[in-house]
């Protein structure tokens, strides 16, 4: 597979700077610290053959968390290991709002990882699954 150049901007995502959206309407999100996410995310794109993982977003200051974004509803129908963070469902009885940044310009301290194509409009759940299940 290889990564597609097509320009894909969801409503959700902002034209410009970021914004902060509500998880488990638009997507859901699985967070995961530091250079363990940085790794996780690795192994989805190069399980992609380095091209469409699906939209990843990281933080560039603090722990430096990574944001998997799932299909709506993906989150609660797996079991997750232990660091791993999950945000969204219907059944939350609080709401948990992630930033998103622009596809270009200032984003900082937000920066997509993975951007979101029309091949890979989400994370797959069962592929993140497996790159946080090797460690």
């Amino acid at each position: 597979m290889t990564m597609t150049n097509a320009i894909h901007r969801p409503d959700w995502i902002p034209a410009s700077g970021h914004q902060l959206r509500v998880t488990g309407i638009h997507f859901d999100a699985v967070r995961i610290e530091g250079a363990r996410g940085e790794r996780v995310a690795g192994r989805l794109i190069e399980a992609a053959d380095g091209g469409d993982a699906g939209p990843i977003v990281c933080e560039a200051t603090g722990y430096r968390w990574m944001y998997f974004l799932l299909a709506p509803g993906e989150v609660r129908r797996h079991d997750w290991p232990l660091g791993v963070q999950q945000f969204g469902g219907r059944s939350t009885l609080s709401l948990t709002y992630i930033g998103i940044p622009a596809l270009d310009g200032n984003t900082w301290p937000l920066r997509w990882y993975s951007e979101p194509t029309p091949d890979a409009p989400y994370v797959d759940a069962e592929s993140l699954l497996a790159a946080v299940s090797t460690g």
